[in-house]
């Protein structure tokens, strides 16, 4: 197993411990560990890319480990009544939208690289729930945080489709 994916790996460990920490009242330990499970993202990418680490397994399983890490905490943020449960179901739409159109895609034999509206839209995410767990309650800061989230992840999603909606034309 590669570097980079002992680092994904590590990512989805550490999505229990920011929840454990979240709900028995320890945010910020649960941020700190929010922090360096996204940071990882990085570093994974970095490592993969630089020292020639890319896998099927790291296709695959770098983007679920940031997927299960923000979901996660939107649905912490649900509970607590900083983020509207809609706002989670926009972005589950955007990435089973993009998921599904991945899939049509490799029946075609064509693999739909990661857009940097996505790798943005990823960044954005992370650094507005850190931002949502530093600062709990504060209304104006989970509002402009949830539109932020809305815009980018609508932004990434139509954008992944304009640019391949030919792979709709080839579906059977």
């Amino acid at each position: 197993m590669t570097t980079a994916n002992k680092i994904t790996l590590f990512r989805i460990v550490m999505i229990p411990v920011f929840l454990v920490l979240a709900y028995t009242g320890h945010p910020h330990w649960a941020l700190a560990v929010f922090i360096v499970a996204s940071l990882s993202d990085m570093a994974d990418g970095y490592i993969a890319r630089h020292y020639n680490q890319i896998t099927d397994f790291g296709k695959f399983m770098d983007p679920l480990a940031d997927k299960m890490l923000v979901l996660s905490a939107m649905c912490y943020f649900i509970e607590n009544g900083q983020m509207p449960g809609w706002v989670v179901a926009v972005v589950l739409f955007r990435e089973f939208a993009v998921s599904g159109l991945r899939l049509v895609a490799v029946e075609q034999s064509r693999v739909i690289a990661a857009a940097w509206s996505g790798k943005i839209k990823t960044t954005v995410t992370m650094i507005c729930l850190a931002a949502m767990l530093l600062f709990p309650g504060v209304r104006a800061l989970d509002l402009v945080c949830c539109a932020l989230i809305l815009i980018t992840t609508v932004y990434s999603g139509v954008e992944y489709f304009m640019k391949n909606i030919d792979v709709f034309k080839g579906a059977k």
